[in-house]
C-alpha cells in the first residue's frame, strides 16, 4: 500500500493541529487562571485596607472613649469634693441672687434681716450635687455621641466618595 503525497500531507497537518489544539486551551486556561490571581489580590488588598480603615476606627473610638471617661471622671471627682467641702463647711453654695429689702411698717427697722449673700437651703443642697452629676455625664454623652458620628461621618465618606458634580 502506498500513500498518496495528499494523505501524507494531511496526515502532518493533522498530526500538528492536535498539539496547536492542546496549545491553544492550555494558553485559555492560563489567561484565565492569571485574572482569577489578579482579582483575588485585589480583593484581598481591599480586605486589608478595610481592616486598616477599622482598626484606625476602633483604636480612634477607644482614645475618644478613653478621653470622655477620664474627663466624666474628673467632674464627679470635682462634685463629691465640693460636696464634701460644702458637708464639712470649708465651702458654701451661693446663689447669683439678690433680696430685695422687706418693707416694714416700722420704718426705723426697714433693710434687710441679715445681709449676708444669698445662699441653698441645707434640704436642697443633695438635689444641686444630682443635677451637677447628671449636668456632667450628659455632657460627656452628648460629646461621645459627637465624636462617634465624626467617626461615621468620615468611615462613611471613605466607603462612598462624594460623586463629582458636572456643571
Amino acid at each position: 500500500m502506498t500513500i498518496t503525497p495528499f494523505r501524507f500531507v494531511l496526515a502532518v497537518c493533522l498530526t500538528a493541529l492536535i498539539p496547536l489544539f492542546w496549545f491553544v486551551q492550555v494558553v485559555q486556561e492560563r489567561d484565565d487562571a492569571r485574572r482569577d490571581r489578579d482579582s483575588a489580590q485585589r480583593e484581598a488588598k481591599g480586605l486589608r485596607e478595610a481592616a486598616r480603615i477599622s482598626g484606625e476606627m476602633l483604636a480612634e473610638r477607644s482614645a475618644y472613649d478613653l478621653k470622655r471617661t477620664k474627663e466624666l471622671n474628673h467632674a464627679l471627682d470635682q462634685n463629691d469634693s465640693l460636696q464634701r467641702d460644702v458637708l464639712a463647711g470649708s465651702q458654701r453654695l451661693l446663689i447669683n441672687a439678690t433680696c430685695p429689702a422687706a418693707v416694714r411698717a416700722d420704718s426705723r427697722s426697714a433693710g434687710l434681716a441679715d445681709a449676708g449673700p444669698a445662699e441653698l437651703a441645707a434640704n436642697t443642697r443633695p438635689d444641686y450635687f444630682t443635677l451637677r452629676r447628671e449636668l456632667a455625664l450628659t455632657k460627656q454623652m452628648v460629646l461621645g455621641l459627637q465624636d462617634q458620628v465624626r467617626i461615621c461621618q468620615r468611615a462613611n465618606l471613605l466607603n462612598n466618595p462624594p460623586m463629582e458634580q458636572y456643571p
